[in-house]
């Protein structure tokens, strides 16, 4: 999960206040801090799990957590970067148990790979690219290249055409099929799908 600049950053002296409150047992400065960081925290989770009610559970037993650790808190450090830190802990243990469940594992892969495969390539990092390409190296020669074109490389339907003498019609087939291709190569291989998910929530691919 990448939890970007908001961890490294020192809290307003009110949110010290109210977390030194909160480590003396103050439910109503707890519930504040709830209110200032369970936004962006259930946002994260909900990126990665796809499912609203598992992302609303999640986020109640990371902030259960962190109120029965209250007394650990050192609200003048980097206290947010734990919170962040739980979350995907707490995200990565759902992930290892859904993994034997294969309708959830299922959905997890195709929202995963539709995730990976809409997104531009230079955003992606380079574990999450190699994983993706084991998938890429084994589809049929031409909707091999044409995928590369389009996904790697970022041409459009138009340059494509032109460069290798094919259509755009045929072109947005190739580019279908690919998709479609590598969603079953991840469902056939889903040891390799588990590595896949598990580089994007660790590179935080999911913003």
């Amino acid at each position: 999960m990448n939890t970007g600049n908001v961890v490294n950053i020192q809290p307003d002296p009110e949110t010290v206040k109210l977390l030194w409150q909160m480590k003396k047992g103050d439910e109503q400065a707890f519930a504040k801090i709830y209110d200032q960081f369970s936004r962006q925290l259930y946002r994260n989770i909900l990126n990665l799990v796809k499912d609203e009610d598992i992302a609303q559970e999640l986020l109640q037993e990371l902030f259960l957590k962190f109120w029965l650790k209250r007394a650990d808190i050192e609200p003048e450090k980097k206290w947010l970067s734990y919170l962040y830190e739980s979350a995907r802990n707490l995200v990565m243990d759902y992930f290892r148990k859904v993994a034997k469940d294969q309708r959830i594992l299922k959905h997890l892969i195709l929202t995963t790979i539709d995730h990976v495969v809409s997104i531009e390539e230079r955003i992606i990092d380079r574990e999450t690219q190699n994983i993706l390409m084991e998938a890429i190296e084994s589809l049929p020669p031409q909707r091999k290249l044409v995928f590369k074109l389009f996904k790697l490389e970022g041409k459009s339907h138009k340059e494509i055409s032109e460069q290798l003498g094919i259509s755009t019609h045929t072109i947005s087939n190739q580019i279908k099929a690919a998709n479609k291709s590598i969603k079953q190569y991840f469902l056939s291989h889903p040891d390799i799908a588990i590595s896949l998910i598990t580089a994007c929530i660790l590179s935080g691919l999911h913003k």
